[in-house]
């Protein structure tokens, strides 16, 4: 049976990254802008690093495409490891759309998620 997610994020366009990364939000005091910064470690998308630029980080569901060019590669030792995005909205509507998907991605991966105070 072939699983069918709704929600998930591709580096390479056509190509879901199967590795769940570590979601981290910040949000000004007022509320209205604020960032997403999403970890992966050993992500696919770098064991085919020679097979394109990553030029972006696209988070996909049923309402549509997020699309953020803020992709970094991390190196440990002359390996590649790590990949860091980070989403940037500037308005409550953005904010809204984003969580959205995190939570629609969240159920499509058997995820929950916690807030700090």
């Amino acid at each position: 049976m072939k699983e069918n997610k709704t929600a998930k994020i591709q580096f390479y366009e056509g190509t879901d990254e199967p590795v769940v990364p570590e979601i981290r939000l910040t949000r000004d005091k007022d509320g209205t802008t604020g960032q997403a910064f999403f970890l992966f470690e050993k992500p696919q998308a770098l064991t085919s690093i020679t097979n394109g630029e990553i030029t972006g980080m696209r988070l996909i569901d049923s309402e549509g495409e997020i699309l953020t060019k803020e992709v970094k590669v991390k190196f440990v030792d002359g390996e590649p490891l790590f990949l860091e995005a980070v989403y940037t909205w500037k308005t409550p509507s953005d904010f809204d759309r984003f969580m959205r998907f995190a939570n629609s991605y969240a159920k499509s991966n058997g995820l929950g998620y916690s807030e700090k105070k």
